[in-house]
Parts: C-alpha cells; structure tokens; sequence
C-alpha cells in the first residue's frame, strides 16, 4: 500500500510540476489558453502504466492542485470539463480500439479542447464559440501527438518501475 501511495505522489507531483513549466513558457496563437498540456504526458503514462483509476485520480488531483495554486477557480472548472471528457475518451480508445498511445492521446488532446469549448458555450450562453473548433481540433491534434510520442517513450522505460509499485 505505501508504494502505491508514494508511486501516485510521485506522478501527481510530477504533473503538478510540468503544470508550473507550462505556465513559465510565452505559447501564445491567436487563440488565448492554448498550451501544449505537458502534464498530460504523465496522465497518459499514468493509463498505460498503472491504470484508469491511478490515472484518474492523478488527472483530477493535477487539475484541482493547479487551479487552486496557479489560475481561479473558473479556469478550474473549463479544465475539469475538457479534463473529464478527454479522460473518458482515452479510457475507451485504450479499451476498445486499436489506437496505440500516440492515437490515444491525440483523442485526448481533441477532446480535452472540445470538453473546454462545451463548458465555455455553457457559460457564456452562445454557440458562436464553436467557430473555434477547428482551430481547437488541430492544436489539439498537434499536442496530442507530441505528448503521444513523448508518452510512449516514457512508459516503455517506466513501466517495469511503476507496475512493481502499485
């Protein structure tokens, strides 16, 4: 037990941690909020590595820590629903597609963008914000796959270490 517990510390922390580089880094398009998710490199780790609910409460305890330390709790939110639904999404292209790690997080990326966008046509009352979307789309393809990369790379080397833990 106490190396599961240290094994999610450890990831949490680490996702926190890349949460704050990101912030240190000028990424800015035409479009404000875009950032290239670099923590979600250790959820998607976390899945292949020691599961959906490690995964999960990774993912969310990263999400909560960094809207409390580093935005408002408005930002929280649109990033609990781009958090959730891309979360949702992974899990079931891991479980019943052939999409490897790199076509997991991609669907990651896409709908973690789209999850923002709901919640910001909810909020503010007005469908027009879906005119993003396909500027949305292709960031998220392109983080996506970058983080998918990365992602695969790293859980090849870690896995033997973080399934002993948990």
């Amino acid at each position: 037990m106490s190396k599961k517990v240290a094994v999610y510390g450890m990831l949490v922390a680490l996702a926190f941690l890349l949460s704050y580089v990101e912030t240190l880094i000028p990424f800015s398009f035409a479009i404000q909020g875009l950032k290239l998710g670099l923590a979600n490199l250790v959820v998607i780790t976390a899945l292949y590595c020691v599961g959906e609910r490690g995964a999960f409460a990774v993912s969310m305890v990263r999400i909560v820590l960094t809207g409390l330390t580093f935005t408002s709790l408005s930002v929280m939110l649109y990033s609990l629903g781009g958090g959730l639904l891309s979360f949702f999404c992974m899990v079931l292209a891991k479980r019943f597609t052939s999409f490897g790690i790199t076509g997991v997080s991609v669907l990651g990326g896409v709908t973690h963008n789209l999850g923002q966008l709901l919640v910001a046509v909810f909020v503010v009352h007005t469908g027009s914000l879906l005119y993003y979307f396909p500027a949305l789309l292709a960031a998220g393809t392109v983080a996506g796959a970058l983080i998918g990369l990365l992602g695969r790379m790293v859980t090849e080397r870690l896995r033997p270490f973080l399934q002993q833990g948990v």
